[in-house]
């Protein structure tokens, strides 16, 4: 789909900090990071959210569970949420199924932190890059 940003991330018209990719699907860093490591799997074809083809979370399953080890084992973090958007009045705002994988860490635990924005979580996003590839 010519106008879906994932589809493009998808075939390299748009770049971005993939570190993670299998035959179903993509794990690549949020531009927009609501915590330090704040990345996105999302299924290689075009689906709008995970309620329109529950499929699609079969498809980002193993995806999900190698990124969220990943951010564990590479950044620190000591836990994850794992949560998606499923319509625009739920706060999706790319229409590209997509999960968000936030690693949290002790200084800003629990679910009230969850939607605080950390300050400089997109300071050094190359720097993450680096060390989740590394």
């Amino acid at each position: 789909m010519n106008d879906c940003l994932f589809c493009q991330i998808l075939a390299g018209e748009v770049p971005s900090r993939r570190f993670y990719e299998d035959e179903w699907c993509v794990g690549f860093l949020d531009i927009s990071p609501y915590h330090r490591g704040h990345s996105l799997v999302i299924p290689r074809r075009h689906v709008p959210d995970g309620i329109t083809d529950p499929a699609a979370w079969q498809e980002v399953s193993q995806g999900l569970i190698a990124v969220s080890a990943l951010l564990q084992a590479r950044l620190g973090a000591t836990g994850v949420n794992i949560l998606s958007n499923a319509g625009a009045v739920s706060g999706q705002e790319i229409f590209h199924f997509h999960v968000h994988i936030l690693p949290r860490y002790p200084d800003n635990p629990g679910m009230a932190g969850l939607t605080h924005r950390d300050e400089g979580a997109a300071d050094d996003l190359d720097g993450l890059y680096a060390q989740l590839i590394g």
